[in-house]
Order: C-alpha cells, then structure tokens, then sequence
C-alpha cells in the first residue's frame, strides 16, 4: 500500500520491523560484546586501519574513544530500529564524515604498497566493515543471549540487504545466505588483503583497554575474552594477542552467567530503548 504523505513519519514503516531477526538481535545490548571482534576484523584491513587513525578521534583524548563508541552505537540503533526519516539522517551523517576520510597509507603493509590511496566511500572496504558486522553479532548473540537457527541466520543476512543503499553500498556485494557470509568472510581473510599492521596492533589497545574501563572491570574483561576469543587464530596472531585454555573456560563460565541473566531479565534493561519505543 502506497504511503499517504499525510501519515506521520514515525508511523512510517521501517526496513526492519519489530518481529524481524535483525531486530532481535540488535535489541540486545549484550550483543556489544560483539563489536570489539567486529572493529579488530576492520582494522586488519590496512587501508580501514590507515583510515581510522589519520581521521578518527579515537585516540585523541581520554575520553575520545568512549563518546566515538556512544555516537557509532546511537548511529547504528537509528539505522535500526528509527523510522524512515530518522534512519535516512543517520546515513547522511554517517556519509558526511566518510565524504572526509580519504587519504593514502603512509608506509606499506603486507600487499599494499606506501601511497595506496583508500577512501571510506571505497565498495571494497564498506563490504568488509559490513561483512565483521555481520559475521560477529550473530555469533556475540549466541554466546551470551540465546541460539539461533540457521534459517534465523539466513534472515538475519537476507535482512542487513534492505538497509545497506543507504549507506551507499549496493545490496548485492553482500551474501544471500549464512553460508555465503562465513565464505566471503574466509574469502577476504585468504585473499591477502586482511594483514594486520603496527597501525591496527596500536589502535586494538584502545579497543582491548579503553580508558576508565576499570570502573566496569567484569565488562571490560568480558569484553577482551570475547573480542580475542573469537578472532580467527590468523588475525588474533597477527595482533601478537595470546589465548589459553583458562581464557576459554572463562569466558565460557561468563557466557554462561550472561544466557542465565537474560532469560530472568526484563525486556526493559536488556533491550536498548530505541527498540523498546515502536513496539
């Protein structure tokens, strides 16, 4: 049915719709525990690692790497779980800062030569930021909140196809299916382009260690198990990151913990509000 230009925006429908996978999942704030995985996957792209630390705050202050996690964090929920409108001015923002992140690598790392331009507006590098979100959070979601099936997988790939236009990557570089995912994700990682460089080693100890994280010790270390646990073993080595048996079993004994609190917590603390607003 044609959308009446008279029907207010919030009343608008959504990409994605409250009983999708990928708002299920996104609802989750356990799912962030997810991301650190997904950003160290990123920046074992050189160019992606070039990107971040010539034109991101991250590193710039104490406090420049939690309010650039609050922003990306506030940006993905609009892009989820806004209306239209709001979904389309997130993507506009988030597409006014890629417009200024272009440069070239400053010194060469793995195949990549000294002075290989990168641009954040680059297909290839939108692909495998999108490809790390998509290949992590499911798993994320998996381990701390509950199973997924491999048809809710499918769905949940299918779904991330709808939102990617706006942030100017055509829905077909991404896969149709879970499988697909995994494989164009072992793709890149044998391809030669994912080698991490002493950008991205330097970059991951903000990632792995961010300021005041001692304030929340349990979630920031619950954090740093699942971020290096669950690397591939090849990236985890290049980020010369070490992980033993102990380090497993302590991560599955706060998996563990964190299914059993989200099955006895309310929707109201552990969904993030702006998927709790248009249900």
């Amino acid at each position: 049915m044609p959308i009446s230009s008279r029907q207010p925006a919030t009343e608008r429908p959504t990409a994605i719709r409250p009983d999708d996978v990928a708002w299920r999942v996104n609802a989750e704030r356990l799912v962030l525990l997810g991301w650190g995985r997904a950003i160290l996957l990123q920046l074992a792209h050189p160019l992606v690692a070039a990107g971040v630390a010539d034109h991101s705050t991250f590193q710039r202050s104490r406090y420049a790497s939690l309010r650039r996690l609050h922003d990306t964090v506030q940006a993905a929920l609009s892009l989820t779980f806004g209306t239209p409108d709001e979904a389309d001015r997130s993507a506009r923002g988030i597409n006014r800062i890629h417009d200024r992140v272009h440069g070239r690598l400053p010194s060469a790392v793995g195949r990549f030569p000294a002075g290989a331009a990168y641009s954040a507006h680059d297909p290839e590098l939108l692909t495998w930021v999108e490809l790390t979100l998509l290949d992590s959070l499911p798993l994320a979601y998996e381990l701390f909140v509950g199973e997924l099936s491999r048809e809710e997988k499918d769905v949940w790939v299918q779904q991330a196809r709808r939102t990617v236009h706006r942030l100017g990557l055509p829905p077909e570089r991404l896969p149709d299916s879970f499988d697909a995912l995994q494989q164009a994700v072992a793709d890149r990682l044998a391809s030669g382009d994912i080698v991490v460089g002493e950008t991205a080693r330097r970059l991951a100890h903000t990632v792995l260690h961010p300021p005041l994280g001692w304030l929340v010790w349990p979630w920031a270390r619950l954090n740093r198990l699942a971020t290096i646990g669950r690397l591939p073993p090849a990236v985890r080595e290049g980020y010369g990151l070490r992980w033993t048996a102990a380090d497993e079993r302590a991560l599955q004994r706060g998996a563990h913990w964190c299914r059993a609190a989200a099955r006895r917590t309310p929707r109201v603390i552990r969904h993030w509000r702006a998927s709790r607003r248009r249900r």
